[in-house]
């Protein structure tokens, strides 16, 4: 069978993130719970089922474990059970590198009035809008309250002769957080402004958009909503003005208000907090009591050093599935000379991956960039010095002695380990 070069290598991009309620996606999602162990998505669905009130749940994982292709297996799962399921990632809407409180609030109420919009739901919450509007008084110059506000994409928002916007809610705060993204200086009078006022941010959010929103849903049929906020485990831990680490802060410091916001709610969250002194405190004001869930990486080798050759299977399938998705496992199997040039170099790019979903994509998107397929042992073991050559010129001598501590006990400990070797 002929296989499309391009299609395959477009397919392997490691960026990519697969949305299994797309048809064109589909056939490229692979299942890993069996393997990962404990049902995570199965459990965060069940949660938000059985729930009778809103719930805050915490997910977690390395960076490139796979955790946005799951989350949206379970806005697909919900919303085939009736929920209404606003997800976004929060690297769309936020400056990872400064984040506040106030931007996260004012993220989520874009997109879900945004949602809702789309599904003819138009609430009008009057409290939300003037806060937005002295907000922009309040910053004068960058925001004129004559003519129209500039969005991104060429729009524009009117604004009344008396200084009254008229707009909707998600260009409305599109407006002002579009142009304090771009500006550190308006960004920090923003928040000089908004940072006070974050409990009427909270009840303007609850009272006018999120109670009404789900009384509308509820409706016309549907069980509520649940909002799903991927990536804020990237925000950057640098140190912040309050003195704490820019994740500590957010998550366990103001956790507690993240979790106010009346509807269901899945947050993502960083993997060093899990391992830091605050991580019962981040459970307990942000997570409701109940421990994150953490997808873990895809085993490729037990702790006896056997090789788990079911999560090796399972990675072979993805790999193959870029090249041939429309076959079966299978029949997929009977190709794999047409992508690798025998089945043991596919084993051992699966087993040199560490069961790091992106890391595997990338390392085979790579070796496409050097030559056409059958991919050789050779072409694999190139890409693979070269990526172990970028890695040991990062690497000091005291991080040296962490990692030969952590292969001993075989497994991380503490924060300031965490903290330092955790990609």
């Amino acid at each position: 069978m002929g296989m499309d070069t391009r299609q395959f290598f477009q397919a392997c991009n490691p960026t990519k993130t697969l949305n299994i309620s797309k048809p064109e996606d589909r056939p490229y999602y692979i299942d890993f719970s069996k393997v990962r162990g404990s049902g995570i998505i199965r459990r965060l669905k069940r949660s938000i089922l059985l729930a009778n009130k809103p719930s805050c749940q915490l997910f977690s994982g390395y960076i490139g474990c796979g955790k946005s292709t799951e989350l949206l297996c379970l806005k697909s799962e919900l919303s085939r059970e009736g929920f209404h399921v606003v997800y976004f990632e929060a690297t769309e809407d936020l400056d990872t590198t400064d984040v506040d409180i106030t931007d996260i609030l004012l993220a989520i109420a874009r997109r879900v009035s945004e949602s809702l919009e789309k599904h003819n739901i138009h609430l009008q919450p009057k409290g939300f809008k003037k806060l937005l509007q002295d907000t922009a008084k309040f910053l004068q110059t960058p925001i004129s309250l004559e003519g129209e506000v500039s969005l991104p994409g060429g729009s524009s928002l009117a604004v009344s002769s008396e200084g009254q916007f008229s707009f909707s809610l998600p260009m409305g705060i599109a407006a002002i957080t579009a142009k304090a993204k771009d500006s550190p200086n308006l960004r920090s009078r923003m928040r000089q402004y908004l940072e006070p006022r974050t409990s009427q941010i909270l009840a303007a959010i609850n009272n006018e958009l999120l109670r009404p929103a789900t009384k509308a849903l509820k409706q016309q049929g549907q069980k509520g909503l649940v909002v799903i906020v991927d990536n804020l485990d990237r925000i950057d831990p640098r140190m912040n003005e309050s003195g704490y680490l820019q994740t500590e802060y957010l998550f366990v410091q103001r956790g507690g208000q993240l979790s106010q916001l009346d509807c269901h709610l899945v947050y993502t969250v960083p993997l060093v907090l899990l391992f830091s002194n605050q991580s019962e405190t981040l459970k307990q004001r942000l997570g409701g009591g109940v421990d994150p869930k953490v997808l873990p990486m895809v085993p490729v080798k037990q702790r006896d050093g056997q090789l788990d050759w079911q999560g090796i299977a399972l990675l072979q399938q993805m790999v193959l599935a870029k090249a041939f998705p429309g076959l079966s496992d299978k029949q997929r199997l009977a190709q794999v000379e047409h992508v690798f040039d025998n089945l043991e170099t596919l084993n051992y790019l699966c087993y040199i991956s560490g069961g790091h979903v992106r890391k595997l994509l990338a390392l085979l998107h790579s070796c496409l960039q050097y030559d056409d397929p059958p991919i050789s042992r050779q072409c694999i073991s190139k890409v693979i010095q070269e990526y172990q050559d970028s890695l040991l010129r990062t690497i000091e001598d005291i991080e040296w002695t962490m990692i030969m501590e952590v292969d001993k006990r075989k497994s991380l400990k503490g924060e300031e380990e965490c903290q330092t070797l955790l990609p």
